[in-house]
């Protein structure tokens, strides 16, 4: 395993991997598991001496993922922040499952200091809700919303999901309708991947499930920024959009190829030259930790070659940010994607035309 050095970039954002959930959902294929207040406890102990492993440093965002960290007890979230040096205006973010909470456990969250939460909706429709296997109702989504909002938040994502099964454009757009009704600061909304090993995975195998079809996907994807922009959003990244000035300050640090700790089981990050993930495996992971050692079991040195691919990668989903190339070859590349209307000017930087949008994947790889 390749050692990672105390010195380097500086670290400001921390990624804390929660995995527990109540059920894994059918398309699903992050690390999770079932959740046990046994195993919690367990878990939360040694985040807490994980943590302890690494320098102290001083974090402008701290982000809660998971899995489900909103099964936790506010009280575990505030153990955990308690040993964590943050900055006064810190950005904490805590991914929710509307199935996992209440008004009063989410007014504690905020108590212990979480001050932006990422709602998973998934979809506004009862029959796309099901196919998903979520557990939450449609108005148990809506109702976790406004409970939010009387509990005092005043970031508020919500995660959406398109191109579901045998959905049409009118139902994507009474998704966006009830969305844009319910004005959250931040949204995103991923296309549907199809993940080997998943349940959805095997019906499309099967035939039970069928991949939606490009173009309408493409219509759809088209759509959802059309409306965005309508009703006031920026569409700052790829899948995400924002009011202004409430971009995500976390993810945004991933997309600026800025450096992160990554704590849990399966968390990955980002320190001086070396991108790590960390044991996949309870026992490894506890084995190793109260061993005294870090929890790494692959890593990456990434070199200067490395770097700028990655920035140049992640660069192009800040939409209003772009890329600057600086060796030639990357330069002849963002110049041939220019000729081919994919990428175009803005300024000294090159950002995505809207074709070049629809087929980002395509152009990723020319960067590789």
């Amino acid at each position: 395993m390749q050692k990672i050095s105390n010195v380097g970039n500086r670290i400001d954002a921390i990624y804390i991997h929660i995995p527990f959930c109540l059920k894994k959902c059918d398309y699903c294929d992050f690390l999770s598991f079932s959740y046990s207040e046994v195993e919690k406890a367990r878990y939360v102990n040694a985040i807490l001496k994980e943590i302890e492993l690494y320098p102290k440093n001083r974090y402008s965002t701290v982000y809660f993922g998971g899995g489900t960290p909103s099964l936790l007890a506010p009280e575990d979230i505030g153990r955990i922040l308690s040993i964590l040096d943050l900055e006064r205006e810190a950005e904490i973010t805590l991914e929710v499952n509307p199935k996992t909470v209440t008004k009063e456990k989410l007014e504690s969250f905020k108590k212990y200091g979480v001050n932006r939460l990422s709602i998973g909706i998934q979809t506004f429709n009862k029959k796309h809700l099901q196919t998903l296997g979520r557990l939450h109702t449609v108005q148990e989504g809506i109702d976790t919303y406004y409970q939010a909002r009387e509990a005092g938040f005043n970031n508020i994502s919500l995660d959406l999901m398109f191109s579901l099964p045998n959905q049409t454009l009118d139902e994507l757009k009474q998704d966006l309708e009830q969305l844009f009704t319910l004005k959250p600061e931040h949204f995103s909304i991923y296309s549907l991947i199809w993940e080997e090993g998943t349940e959805f995975f095997k019906k499309l195998e099967t035939g039970v499930f069928k991949e939606t079809e490009n173009e309408l996907e493409a219509q759809m994807y088209e759509y959802i920024i059309d409306e965005s922009i309508k009703n006031g959003y920026i569409h700052y990244e790829i899948s995400n959009f924002s009011l202004p000035e409430k971009e995500a300050r976390h993810n945004t640090k991933y997309w600026k190829n800025k450096r992160y700790l990554g704590i849990g089981i399966g968390a990955s990050g980002y320190i001086d030259n070396i991108r790590y993930k960390n044991l996949l495996n309870f026992n490894d992971y506890y084995d190793r930790i109260y061993s005294g050692e870090r929890a790494i079991f692959e890593s990456e040195i990434v070199d200067s070659k490395l770097e700028e691919s990655y920035q140049y990668i992640l660069g192009l989903r800040l939409l209003q940010v772009g890329i600057l190339p600086i060796t030639k070859k990357y330069i002849d590349i963002s110049q041939q994607l220019e000729k081919e209307n994919l990428l175009k000017k803005s300024g000294d930087r090159y950002i995505f035309t809207r074709k070049g949008l629809l087929l980002a994947n395509d152009i990723f790889d020319k960067f590789i």
